[in-house]
This record gives structure tokens, C-alpha cells and sequence, in this order.
């Protein structure tokens, strides 16, 4: 019986090992993905907020696809946060594929405040630096998270140039 015991142990093992190894591939590391914002326009806002819609495009040079039910941003200016949105939109980004993405997102008066406090400091509105980090959620392999770093340059036109 004890030898029965072992060469079902050493099965159970030599299983274990092989599920193991194929677990492993399915955890392979993942290129992050490409953002870059494409625009920004302006939504319908409420009392002291202004909301806009942040348009991105997203490129995934992974070789699987990304699913994705779910997107959050954060939006950093000079330093200082700015906006912040939530979509619960679903779609999916294929392989070696992308896609453009609108997400929107508010801006409350305090954070404008503290913009406008910030930008009077600056001799020059050219260059300021922006991070925009967020994160596409769910899918089989879980959430993926992304950073964009830049510098918006205000042409004599007004309109953001990134």
C-alpha cells in the first residue's frame, strides 16, 4: 500500500506542478498600456463645478486583449489636483489595437480656485505640467492602471494644446 501511497503522491505532485507552470503564463508580464490625451470639451456643469469631457486614446501593444468595465481619472495641474471622473462604460481594447475613450470628469470651485491662486504666481502660462492617472477596471486579468505626463501649452488662441 505505501507504494501505491507514493506513486500517487508523486502524481499529485508532478499535477500540481504542471498546473502551476501553466498558471504562470497566464501572469506574464504586461507592457503598459499607451495614453494620450486627444482633447478636452466642455460638458454642462452644476452651481460650482465645471465638468468636461477628457477624450484619450488608448493603445495596448500587449498581445492580449484588454476587457475593461469601468474607468477612473485623476487630473493633476501645476502640481495641484484639478478634475476627477468615474465611467462605468465597457469595452474592450484588443491586441496590438486601441481605442478612444471619452471620460467625463468635474472640477470643483475650490480646485479652480486653487488653480487660478497657483497660475498667478507663474510668469507664463506655457509648459505647465499635468499627470493624468487612472485606471481601466475588471476584465479577466484585472485593472489596469496607466499614467499620461506632459505639458499644456495655451496657444494665443486659447484653446489646450497638449
Amino acid at each position: 500500500m505505501t507504494a501505491r501511497l507514493q506513486r500517487c503522491a508523486r502524481l499529485l505532485i508532478v499535477t500540481l506542478m504542471a498546473i502551476g507552470l501553466n498558471a504562470c503564463a497566464l501572469f506574464q508580464p504586461r507592457d503598459p498600456l499607451n495614453i494620450s490625451v486627444i482633447g478636452i470639451e466642455p460638458l454642462a456643469g452644476q452651481e460650482l463645478e465645471m465638468r468636461m469631457a477628457v477624450k484619450m486614446r488608448v493603445q495596448n501593444p500587449n498581445e492580449a486583449t484588454v476587457d475593461y468595465n469601468g474607468i477612473a481619472l485623476n487630473l493633476e495641474v501645476n502640481g495641484q489636483p484639478l478634475a476627477s471622473g468615474v465611467s462605468d462604460q465597457q469595452g474592450h481594447i484588443g491586441r496590438y489595437g486601441e481605442a478612444v475613450v471619452v471620460v467625463p470628469v468635474s472640477i470643483t470651485a475650490f480646485a479652480f480656485l486653487r488653480q487660478a491662486y497657483g497660475l498667478s504666481t507663474l510668469e507664463s502660462l506655457q509648459g505647465m505640467p499635468y499627470v493624468l492617472r487612472g485606471k481601466l477596471a475588471g476584465g479577466p486579468l484585472g485593472t489596469v492602471r496607466f499614467t499620461d505626463e506632459g505639458r499644456l501649452d495655451l496657444p494665443k488662441g486659447g484653446s489646450l494644446n497638449w
